[in-house]
């Protein structure tokens, strides 16, 4: 059970670096957590259960340092979302020592023969206790080896309070605020994904402080009720993702806007007026005022719609908008694909062409073209769904 929820939970940290990292910086952090404690609970099948020389010989001491990650990262993505900041400052550096201290002590170790490390392997497969007397780091001189094995798990606990800390706050901060009252979802989320770490932890933390405390490693096995508990945390925070698809938008707040006066950009009945989105809020109202403005006026000025890779991202590189509060402001706002805005501000641009009498120059298929589609189909289809008749009619009319 333990080796698939941690193959399990690698598979989800790569599907979730490798769709959303490049738009959401925060899913870096938490694919880094995820495939952290996974690689941690796959270490811990490897060394307890799997009775495998090779597998122990890879994971035992060679990458240990990497699970005092896993508090930094989880810390990294919960504040990156609470304050939309995902950016590392120097400060932050901090948060490596711990793992950089274990890699430089276990270099020793790494750097020794496959047939050094088999040989001790066999050793922890033949008694775990053996953990004691194996000599694998620099650390083991000056540190009991228990208290080192303890200290990861005490490390992830105090990030996952430091977190909760910060949760809390925030809450605290915005509880009369309608940031708050429309972000249950990322609330909810950020309560699951901690209340399962709290619980993973802790049913972990117990039984081996218990096992070094009376000096044998056995007793570990020996609670099956914490090990059940430890494995309930375990499969609800790896799977607790694909029941909140949404997790990677953020926690939406007005950053840094610069305000525009006025309702709203005229450009048109077709589109959305300031009023009706002030209607369901979510950020504040000078925000979506201004996420307004910017948008429309992107549109108008640079006119992005005529270039066919016009998306989410090259929007919010034009217009200085976080990706993730435009697809908030899409979804939950104007409650509106942006397939669809995009293909607005196309068709209204070949109504243009065609007023201004290109389509006797030029094919409905060039117009469409000319106007951002990519096939033909996809204009006469877009043209008919915005104005109720075929590109062919308006001509005609």
């Amino acid at each position: 059970m333990l080796l698939f929820l941690s193959l399990l939970g690698m598979f989800l940290s790569v599907i979730l670096l490798y769709f959303n990292a490049r738009k959401f910086t925060s899913a870096i952090y938490l694919g880094v957590f995820f495939f952290l404690i996974s690689l941690y609970g796959f270490t811990q099948h490897s060394i307890l259960y799997s009775k495998s020389v090779v597998l122990v010989g890879i994971v035992f001491i060679n990458i240990g340092f990497l699970s005092y990650l896993i508090g930094p990262a989880l810390y990294l993505y919960v504040r990156s979302v609470l304050t939309d900041r995902a950016r590392l400052t120097k400060k932050d550096l901090w948060h490596l020592l711990p793992a950089l201290i274990f890699l430089f002590a276990s270099f020793p170790h790494i750097f020794t023969s496959w047939s050094y490390k088999t040989a001790q392997a066999a050793r922890l497969i033949e008694n775990i206790n053996n953990l004691e007397v194996i000599r694998a780091s620099l650390l083991y001189d000056f540190i009991p080896v228990g208290i080192i094995f303890l200290s990861r798990l005490v490390l992830v606990l105090g990030y996952a309070a430091a977190s909760a800390v910060l949760f809390l706050r925030w809450l605290d901060q915005n509880k009369n605020s309608e940031v708050l009252s429309h972000q249950r979802y990322m609330v909810q989320w950020l309560t699951v994904l901690l209340g399962f770490l709290f619980i993973l932890v802790i049913c972990q933390l117990v039984p081996m402080t218990e096992a070094y405390l009376f000096g044998d490693l056995n007793i570990f096995f020996a609670l099956e009720l914490l090990q059940l508990m430890s494995g309930i945390g375990l499969a609800g925070l790896l799977i607790s993702p694909f029941f909140f698809p949404a997790i990677l938008y953020g926690m939406p707040r007005a950053l840094e806007v610069t305000p525009h006066h006025g309702n709203s950009i005229a450009l048109g009945d077709e589109f959305h007026t300031v009023a009706a989105a002030q209607t369901k809020p979510g950020f504040e109202a000078d925000y979506l005022i201004d996420i307004c403005n910017r948008m429309d006026k992107c549109m108008e000025e640079f006119q992005p719609y005529l270039h066919q890779e016009c998306n989410l991202a090259s929007l919010s590189r034009l217009t200085g908008i976080p990706a993730h509060h435009l697809a908030y402001y899409f979804r939950e706002v104007k409650e509106q694909p942006f397939n669809e805005y995009r293909n607005e501000w196309r068709i209204r641009h070949a109504k243009k062409l065609i007023r201004d009498g290109k389509s006797k120059e030029l094919t409905l298929e060039g117009i469409g073209k000319l106007s951002g589609f990519s096939t033909r189909n996809t204009f006469y289809t877009s043209f008919k769904k915005v104005e109720g008749i075929s590109p062919r009619e308006y001509i005609s009319r």
